[in-house]
């Protein structure tokens, strides 16, 4: 619905779609392989997702403690490959979040998508039913890296998704990219990036291979036997990246995000700034803010908070069983438990929660450092302490930022509200942040 007040509390909804085609060897992103696609349950799963959002939201949203109404900025289809899900039920999904939730202007929309599951045709189908932003998982374009990477594509076909999304009736199109791949040089991973900037592409995802535990890499990786592209290379490909697509009016907003003017990733961007996100689907975390009253009341409250309430931040998780999260029976479940509740000594239900967690104060300060450190712009201070209640800058934390700071780590801006990593020491970002943490 539209109707959001100018005065406005950001709000974002991902929804998560777990089926892919194939589980590639370095994520750790939940997703269950399933080579057919048509064996996946497309409209029970929307008619599940869209009970959810029913139960989560019974009675609608409440004002903030200023008065301040959430406002839906961004819808985000993550996967798993969410572009394997039919339109048509996505698109319902798509239109009971905008019927259900406020905004004033039309939300970000984005859908991830594989090459192997996206052409013009499809693309289309998508743009039809509201979505307004595609992110393609595209990963690399030489041949023998796909494959050492287990994607199902190889360059060409990525190259040709890419330039039907372009094509397409979708107006933003986002692109992923994995560099420092064993035997990948800064002039290859240069190269690569200006093909993609060249196809027309607004925005660029681009991070270099990480190894996660509980992967396939990952176990490889602890025997020695995955090869691995030495730092100072890594090092090199992130600054050829860098330069490549300065050179061609991308602006490298977070150490692995690029844009063109005005095509920000809205829905990251409320991750990294502590935007608040309904999550929605198997395996979908969500972090909210809940009245103390709701639960005397049956209801959820997703606002900031109830005047004369407390408003406690509370982030949960999904059940990662499709089986279980197909199954469940919302109507059922009480309302305040179906967010986590506002207590964190609730257990969460066996049917639809497998995690909850109670954020406290000092939890939530050092998480928005952690993310928001990463940013172009920095941290505002002064913002963070207003909305957490928590001092930022403790004792111990203080001594941290001041090392930083005579050794080049940080910066202060705007007189000294506002707290960031200098662009000359990203590439040391994950030792400044740890350090501060």
């Amino acid at each position: 619905m539209s109707g959001a007040t100018a005065q406005a509390t950001p709000l974002g909804v991902y929804v998560h779609f777990p089926w892919c085609l194939k589980k590639c060897p370095y994520c750790d992103f939940l997703s269950v392989a399933e080579p057919e696609a048509d064996r996946i349950p497309h409209e029970a799963y929307a008619d599940q997702v869209l009970r959810e959002l029913e139960r989560r939201l019974t009675v609608g949203l409440e004002p903030g403690a200023q008065g301040e109404a959430l406002e839906l900025r961004s819808v985000f289809f993550g996967g798993g490959t969410p572009s394997l899900w039919d339109s048509a039920a996505l698109g319902r999904v798509l239109r009971g979040i905008l019927e259900r939730l406020p905004w004033r202007e039309l939300p970000e929309i984005t859908v991830e998508c594989n090459p192997t599951s996206l052409d013009l045709e499809r693309a289309n189908r998508l743009a039809d039913v509201g979505v307004n932003r595609l992110s393609l998982g595209v990963q690399g374009l030489e041949d023998a890296r796909l494959e050492f990477l287990g994607r199902l594509h190889d360059g060409a076909l990525g190259l040709q998704a890419v330039a039907d999304a372009v094509a397409s009736r979708v107006p933003r199109v986002s692109a992923d990219l994995i560099f420092g791949v064993h035997r990948q040089s800064p002039e290859a991973a240069r190269a690569e990036v200006l093909r993609l900037a060249e196809l027309g592409i607004e925005h660029l995802s681009a991070y270099a291979l990480t190894i996660e535990p509980g992967t396939q890499f990952g176990a490889l990786a602890r025997k020695g036997r995955l090869p691995l592209l030495a730092e100072e290379s890594v090092a090199d490909s992130f600054l050829a990246v860098e330069q490549a697509l300065s050179e061609r009016g991308f602006a490298h907003y977070e150490i692995s995000n690029y844009a063109r003017p005005g095509a920000r990733s809205q829905h990251n961007l409320g991750y990294w700034r502590g935007a608040q996100y309904l999550g929605l689907g198997v395996g979908a975390w969500g972090t909210v803010r809940v009245s103390e009253h709701a639960g005397t009341r049956g209801t959820v409250s997703l606002a900031d908070g109830t005047p004369g309430g407390t408003a406690r931040l509370v982030r949960y998780r999904n059940t990662p069983s499709p089986e279980r999260y197909l199954r469940a029976d919302f109507s059922q479940l009480d309302p305040l438990m179906s967010l986590g509740g506002a207590c964190a000594s609730r257990q969460p239900s066996s049917e639809l929660m497998s995690e909850l967690e109670e954020l406290s104060p000092e939890t939530q300060v050092s998480e928005r450092l952690m993310l928001g450190l990463r940013l172009a712009e920095g941290v505002d201070l002064e913002q963070v302490e207003a909305e957490t209640g928590a001092s930022v800058l403790t004792a111990e934390r203080r001594r941290a930022v001041e090392r930083q700071l005579e050794r080049g780590g940080l910066e202060w801006l705007e007189g000294g509200r506002r707290l960031r990593i200098p662009r000359a020491a990203w590439l040391q970002a994950d030792a400044v942040i740890a350090d501060v943490m």
